[in-house]
């Protein structure tokens, strides 16, 4: 219960001074008025600062006021009073219990319209913006403005259906080429820890398969069952064997080389350097081969891998494959069980793949990301990155380009930036 008082908005804006917080904290003291909430930004050295404060005795306002006008007047800044009712008080209580959640943007080229179209879709939908901040580096003037990058983290508060929020949002992502995710901002999503990839086509830029097929001379026969495959049109099990059946008779010395020669898709070095340095769990789930995962596990001390296993005799491929095959219902049940070995909550989980046979994980997931996905995937996904690398997933989990430059310098790799 509030003491009977008044309450006071103050409002600060002006050049960023060193000690002006102490300075209005005791005046503050001076005048036995208590803080109730407080908020400040800084932005090129320019702030921002609100103070609600609570007044025991409402005779004492016109001394506190003069007093930070004070303060104010000696180092230049603005001020601006509001007298806040006991009522609009317990209004905005009861409005900031409201849901929260994170809506995270990542806007290439015209960055100042593609704000303006997601803010104008989210204040359409009823949801207010508490904060933003910026998780990239600052914008490279000599750069070329049509590649520029900008990564904002919004806090957006409401009761309203987020999930016809982010269907808006994809529209207007389809046209002003950006990418979003939004979800809910619990203790879950600020502590994820472990990653589970798929492999052919999200971690690596190529479907292993299909090179096989090319070097064997049955290419066209493979990637139309492969085609077919991603886009859920047939049972995958049955086009895997369909598939490796062709592969009879290839030497296994092949396998080899594409494996070692296989190209990581951009961002792939810096999101897992950076996962590992923080001692998150990584994980490829694939309906690829174990062999081609195996190499990516020890060039990067990935935690597990699980894939499948072509036959070899005699150093020859037998068209067979070994062992149960993992397809998607394997994959989502592989998470859980990983999940639960590591003593790791499925909602501290993400998942990321690019075909219909990854849906079931990302769904399973407590953050599922389609990554440069197939047109039905990204239309079912939570999350889609259509524009940027892989590493645009620390952004989702809340880091910013320091962190991840921390962590890089630490591994002792340089910053390659391939968002």
């Amino acid at each position: 219960m509030l003491v009977a008082g008044a309450m006071l908005l103050v409002s600060v804006a002006g050049e960023d001074k060193p000690g002006l917080m102490a300075m209005l904290t005791s005046a503050l003291i001076d005048f036995q008025a208590q803080v109730l909430d407080l908020g400040q930004a800084i932005i090129h050295d320019e702030l921002a600062l609100g103070l609600l404060v609570e007044v025991e005795k409402a005779d004492q306002v016109p001394g506190l006021k003069q007093k930070i006008q004070q303060i104010a007047d000696r180092v230049g800044s603005n001020l601006r009073f509001e007298t806040v009712t006991r009522d609009d008080y317990l209004r905005w209580v009861a409005e900031s219990s409201h849901h929260t959640h994170i809506l995270t943007l990542l806007a290439v080229g015209r960055v100042t319209e593609q704000l303006a179209k997601v803010s104008e879709i989210t204040r359409a939908h009823g949801f207010n913006i508490d904060t933003v901040r910026r998780l990239s580096d600052p914008i490279n003037l000599d750069s070329d403005r049509s590649k520029w990058r900008v990564c904002m983290e919004l806090r957006i508060r409401g009761e309203q259906d987020v999930h016809v929020l982010g269907s808006d949002l994809m529209a207007a992502a389809a046209t002003l080429n950006f990418d979003f995710s939004v979800h809910e901002d619990n203790v879950y999503r600020r502590n994820r820890r472990l990653v589970a990839f798929d492999m052919d086509s999200t971690l690596i830029a190529a479907e292993v398969i299909d090179e096989l097929a090319a070097r064997h001379g049955v290419g066209d026969q493979v990637a139309a069952i492969t085609a077919k495959a991603m886009q859920g049109e047939l049972d995958f099990k049955a086009s895997f064997r369909k598939r490796a059946a062709l592969l009879k008779g290839l030497d296994a010395k092949v396998l080899d080389e594409v494996a070692r020669s296989v190209k990581l898709n951009p961002g792939a070095d810096r999101l897992i350097r950076t996962l590992k340095h923080f001692g998150y769990r990584t994980a490829i789930l694939s309906g690829g081969f174990q062999y081609v995962g195996e190499v990516l596990k020890k060039q990067f001390g990935i935690d597990y891998v699980f894939a499948n296993q072509l036959e070899v005799v005699d150093g020859v491929m037998t068209g067979a494959v070994k062992g149960e095959i993992v397809h998607a219902a394997r994959k989502a049940e592989l998470l859980p069980l990983l999940a639960e070995r590591d003593g790791i909550a499925l909602q501290q989980t993400i998942a990321i793949g690019d075909g219909a046979n990854d849906l079931p994980m990302l769904n399973a997931a407590g953050l599922g990301v389609a990554y440069h996905a197939k047109q039905a995937v990204r239309e079912t996904a939570k999350v889609a990155i259509q524009n940027f690398g892989l590493d645009s997933v620390l952004y989702l989990i809340g880091f910013t380009d320091a962190d991840i430059e921390l962590a890089l310098a630490g591994s002792g790799k340089a910053d390659s930036k391939e968002r």
